[in-house]
Order: C-alpha cells, then sequence, then structure tokens
C-alpha cells in the first residue's frame, strides 16, 4: 500500500463517519435505556403510592379497632388502666379493651395501613426487596383480604395471603419445638405449681404476684405472661427461669414481634371463652397440656379436640375458637402452657421482615391519631 496524502485524507475522513455512526447508535441506546428506566419508576411509584392503600381497612367491632363478639383481645387481657384512664368499656356485659399499650386495641383505618407500609418500604431500603412478594402483597391488600375473609377464618390484624390453612396442625410441622416442649414438661409443671400456689398479691389482689384475670361470661381464666405482645415481663420471667430457658431453645418461637406470646393458661371449672379470632394467619399457637380434667375441651374451626397431659396442640387461632371447662370444683383447673410458633409456610425472608414490621412499638401513631 502506498501512503500518500490522499490516502490519508480518506482514512481519516473514514475513521470520522464510523465515530459519527457510533455516536449515534450509542445514543439512540443511552435514550431507550433512560425511557425504559423512566417508564419502571412511573410503574414502581403507582405500584407503591398511598392510593391503593386508602380506606381498605375496616374499623370497627370484629378488627383491631373492636372485639369479636363481646371479647377482649387475648394478647391484652388484664392490663389495668392504661395512661388514659380505664381500658375497658362494658357493653352487654362483657369488657372491651382500649388500652392504648395494646396492639391489637389501637385504631385502625388508614393510619395503620400507611405506617405498615412505610415500615416494609423501610425494610426494604435496609435490606432487600427478594422473597417479599406475599408480604407486599398481603400490606398492599390487607383491607380487601380481611373483608373478604370467611366467617370461619378473619384474622383481626394482617392476612399474608397464600398460606395452607387448616384449624389444627400435625405435631410434625413444628417437630422439633413440639418435643422439646414435651420433654420440658415436668419443669414446665414444676414451676407453673411454684408460681400459682404463691400468697396473693398485694394491693387487694386475689391473685398471686404476675396472674391476670381475663374476661369471661363465667367461670375464671387466668393467664401468667413471660412474654406479651413480643415483650418480656422481667418480674414473671426471673420467677420462671427453667421456662425462660425453654423458649430461649424454641427455633420457631416468635419473639420481638407484637404477634408473640407465652404464658401459662388456667380455666376454673366452669368457664367459658367465648369464640373470638386471633390478629394474624402467620403464627399457630401451641398449647402443652399441663393439667387436663376430662371434661375440657378446644373448639377451632368448628372442630373439637381435647388436650392431654405432657402433649403439645397445634392450632391456627386466627380461626374461629372458643374452649371450655366444664367439670366440676372437684375436677380441678385446667393448665395449658401457651407459646406462639410461626406457621411452617412462612419463609426465613419473610419471618424477618414480618419482624422489623412488627417490632412492639414499631407501629405506634406517634400523633395520636
Amino acid at each position: 500500500m502506498e501512503w500518500s496524502l490522499e490516502s490519508v485524507r480518506e482514512m481519516v475522513a473514514g475513521g470520522m463517519q464510523s465515530i459519527r455512526e457510533c455516536e449515534i447508535c450509542a445514543f439512540a441506546i443511552a435514550m431507550c435505556v433512560l425511557l425504559l428506566f423512566m417508564w419502571y419508576c412511573y410503574r414502581v411509584g403507582r405500584e407503591h403510592g398511598s392510593s391503593p392503600l386508602r380506606g381498605r381497612y375496616l374499623a370497627g367491632p370484629g378488627r383491631i379497632g373492636g372485639v369479636v363478639g363481646g371479647f377482649m383481645s387475648s394478647d391484652c387481657r388484664g392490663r389495668g388502666k392504661g395512661k388514659h384512664g380505664s381500658i375497658l368499656e362494658e357493653q352487654n356485659g362483657f369488657a372491651f379493651c382500649q388500652s392504648s399499650e395494646c396492639f391489637r386495641c389501637t385504631s385502625a383505618g388508614e393510619s395503620l395501613n400507611q405506617r405498615l407500609y412505610h415500615s416494609l418500604q423501610d425494610y426494604a431500603k435496609r435490606y432487600t426487596w427478594s422473597g417479599m412478594g406475599r408480604v407486599h402483597k398481603g400490606v398492599r391488600d390487607q383491607g380487601r383480604y380481611l373483608n373478604s375473609r370467611p366467617t370461619i377464618q378473619r384474622p383481626e390484624v394482617f392476612f399474608l395471603p397464600d398460606l395452607p390453612s387448616a384449624p389444627f396442625f400435625s405435631r410434625e410441622v413444628q417437630r422439633h419445638d413440639v418435643e422439646l416442649l414435651e420433654q420440658s414438661f415436668p419443669a414446665l409443671l414444676a414451676e407453673f405449681e411454684s408460681i400459682y400456689h404463691q400468697p396473693p398479691a398485694r394491693g387487694g389482689s386475689a391473685l398471686p404476684p404476675g396472674w391476670k384475670a381475663n374476661n369471661t361470661p363465667r367461670g375464671q381464666w387466668w393467664t401468667y405472661y413471660l412474654v406479651n405482645q413480643g415483650t418480656p415481663l422481667v418480674l414473671n420471667v426471673r420467677r420462671c427461669p427453667r421456662a425462660w430457658r425453654v423458649l430461649g431453645q424454641l427455633r420457631t418461637f416468635i419473639a420481638n414481634n407484637v404477634f408473640g406470646n407465652a404464658c401459662f393458661s388456667v380455666l376454673t371449672p366452669g368457664a367459658l371463652i367465648t369464640e373470638h379470632y386471633g390478629p394474624t394467619n402467620v403464627r399457630l399457637r401451641c398449647h402443652l397440656g399441663l393439667k387436663v380434667p376430662t371434661p375440657c375441651e378446644l373448639v377451632v374451626g368448628g372442630e373439637p379436640q381435647c388436650w392431654s397431659e405432657g402433649s403439645c396442640l397445634l392450632f391456627d387461632d386466627s380461626f374461629l375458637h372458643r374452649a371450655f371447662h366444664e367439670g366440676s370444683a372437684e375436677d380441678g383447673p385446667r393448665v395449658v402452657f401457651m407459646v406462639d410458633l410461626w406457621h411452617p409456610n412462612v419463609a426465613a425472608a419473610e419471618r424477618q421482615a414480618l419482624d422489623y414490621i412488627f417490632t412492639p412499638g414499631r407501629l405506634e401513631d406517634k400523633d395520636g391519631k
């Protein structure tokens, strides 16, 4: 090839033309990417905006702002008086909890809607949206889910979609924790005896220290909480070190989450716990029978079951359920150790997100709305 001024000019001109064509192609690609990004932001903004959330929670009886069937929420009974005076409102002979400290009894509606969603967004920013499909779907469409649920299963606070539902579950679904609780039966029974037979507390109470009387239409129902709505009760825990140690060994106990509770529960002969719903379907309630007279029964979703001493009973308390003790005074009380475990089909990533969203105090309305 001979080099000449003309050939050099031709090469330079060809190179410049190629550069121009590449610039045009790169510019076109950049514009396409920019348009796709703007379209994605628009879709995400519409999906994550507040408009789909508004007005989807039902306030009033049967939801978080009320009580089903004249029944005080099981996780907040016996708290006494809150910051704003008496927490009990009598209606048709039953007591309605109005505690400002109780998550289940705070006001519902758009305010809780927005707090739930903002908390989920905060979690996603800190961690990830990966694995959050059902949680996001549940938070976004809570009003539709709660209002359209059949009356046999209607959680009061939060419904996670696409979870298998059944009133009772096999012990195999949480085998490790069930076996651990059953192996701890002698220790838990002994610890129950030690706190149950203490002298009455000071201040005129007829119950020993740490025990609370719950509202029932007949008979007596007493509870001794170690963890109430995700918050440990320090004095009670100190009196029950073996039970606390057992809780720490459970793999699926719901801790530091408003849906998590652990307590000793006592029903006296003749007592009736009226039918009601639990707050969510993400948990299974586990009862370890400590003392079980024959005429005692638990009915969940219309299916009756009986407790047995030393054995665990797993049920989904978001189904309509009730319990009763129809024995005589000679039969003595029915006693169970109750713990809330994760539903086996709630994935680890979902548990982590729900623990974050429902950490005690996170969803409090700071403005009192």
